[in-house]
């Protein structure tokens, strides 16, 4: 996905038809649907998006761009397995560009904007981490919230391509409970510092937040692969 441009005032319908096929496939390859080296068929992809195949074979193209798609000579196009190190990479982008978008949104958060996040996570703690699909989405509206109105688009969108990516590998493992509640608090943390307009404890809060999010998805995953080892020796 590109970062966030200007807004267009018409799109194309190719252009939507385009980009959901290459969100669907991404999103099968980063949940695991699609299995680490597996073959990429152009006419079957066609077939289950109901599509011809050219926006398949652009899409793959693009994916490649990104390295979850590997071309092999007389082989074709491959499902990248998604390991430690591509995880630990796409963490720590999240690192780096969330405390710079956060300190703006600090400075200037108004009692609206301290509303809204508590709408948010009133509505993360009422369903209590029993629909995983949904508290993904709704988790990923508690931060867009926070950066949606930062005036570095490029930034903005770095962050957003980097959360979804994070947010199909999650769909991979269980929230540990321990977890669960760490995000409830960490959450309440950060709402308390933003109050406060204190900056430097709002990022503080944040930078335990993503590191320890980060943290969880590679060690989960690691707990997953040692399974599947064990299943499989």
């Amino acid at each position: 996905m590109s970062p966030a441009g200007p807004i267009a005032l018409a799109t194309d319908a190719a252009d939507v038809s385009q980009t959901s096929i290459y969100d669907a496939i991404r999103h099968d390859i980063l949940s695991g649907a699609l299995e680490a080296n597996a073959r990429l068929k152009i006419s079957e992809l066609a077939k289950q998006h109901k599509t011809s195949t050219n926006p398949v074979r652009e899409a793959l193209q693009q994916l490649r761009g990104e390295g979850l798609v590997l071309f092999i000579p007389n082989q074709g196009a491959r499902v990248r397995p998604i390991d430690m190190e591509f995880v630990r990479d796409v963490a720590e982008v999240g690192y780096q560009l969330e405390p710079y978008l956060l300190k703006l949104f600090v400075e200037t958060a108004s009692a609206e904007d301290i509303a809204e996040l508590e709408r948010i996570q009133d509505e993360i703690e009422a369903i209590n981490f029993s629909d995983k699909a949904r508290h993904t989405e709704l988790n990923h509206q508690f931060h867009e919230y926070m950066y949606e109105r930062h005036y570095n688009r490029v930034a903005f969108g770095v962050w957003k391509q980097h959360r979804e990516i994070l947010g199909s590998i999650s769909t991979r493992v269980p929230i540990a409970i321990g977890r669960q509640e760490a995000i409830i608090r960490e959450h309440r943390d950060l709402i308390d510092a933003i109050k406060a307009q204190d900056v430097e404890g709002a990022v503080s809060v944040l930078n335990r937040h993503i590191q320890d999010a980060g943290r969880h998805v590679v060690d989960q995953l690691r707990i997953d692969q040692a399974r599947s080892r064990g299943r499989n020796g």
